[in-house]
């Protein structure tokens, strides 16, 4: 799975193309009044003007060596938030990655992740055009199992790692939709920014295959189409 373009819901559009544009540096492919998008490796981000203050929880992938050059990098631009005291790095064994969390402009819960099983090293230095794309976009559901065989007829994906009780992914290492349990997840580790089943449009490519998944109202949407929307 490949998330091509993410589409998400903002409250203070100014502050969150002013942190992603001149903090981070990604680069403005557009630029309107309410909208801006920028370019994430093979990923492009959207962010839409609201009049509702919706909390996301998101990822970008970087290269499976990079994590602690990149926390540094991090670091000198934004505030990285503690996991425990002086600790920044989590390790997810069962997923064989490392990450660290912050939040962007409007709060939602941000993260680079390195998954040292995808063996994607780079020999550069650290710097933004190594974010490879959107890895992950947090989808709640009241009921994991129903939701990841939706996802699963409709476009062919997998149920990946997790469970269907508390906390389950679909799709693969290279994009991820993540799927806790509302009922059981009340927080977007390792902060007390809520899970709430937040709106967004997503891209995604399986297997050379588009589609169109709208999440809104808990409700799930999927439309399959014949192009990249990157293109």
């Amino acid at each position: 799975m490949k998330i091509r373009q993410l589409s998400l819901y903002c409250f203070d559009i100014n502050s969150q193309k002013h942190f992603y544009n001149d903090v981070l540096g990604f680069s403005l492919i557009d630029d309107g009044h309410d909208s801006f998008t920028i370019e994430v490796g093979w990923s492009h981000l959207k962010f839409i003007k609201s009049t509702i203050e919706y909390k996301y929880h998101y990822c970008f992938l970087i290269p499976s060596n990079k994590l602690e050059e990149a926390l540094i990098w991090m670091q000198n631009r934004t505030e990285v938030l503690e996991i425990d005291p002086q600790r920044y790095i989590q390790f997810f064994e069962s997923w064989n990655a490392y990450s660290f969390y912050f939040l962007d402009a409007n709060g939602n819960v941000a993260e680079f992740i390195a998954r040292k099983d995808l063996c994607n090293d780079s020999n550069e230095v650290f710097n933004i055009k190594d974010v490879l794309c959107i890895n992950e976009i947090g989808m709640p559901t009241s009921d994991i199992s129903r939701t990841s065989d939706l996802l699963e007829r409709k476009m062919n994906s997998t149920f990946w790692k997790g469970n269907t009780d508390s906390f389950g992914t679909n799709g693969n290492q290279e994009g991820l939709l993540l799927l806790p349990n509302l009922k059981t997840r009340t927080k977007w580790f390792p902060t007390d920014v809520s899970v709430e089943p937040s709106p967004f449009i997503a891209h995604i490519e399986i297997n050379a295959i588009f589609y169109t998944l709208e999440f809104a109202n808990s409700n799930i949407t999927i439309l399959k189409n014949t192009v990249n929307h990157n293109d």
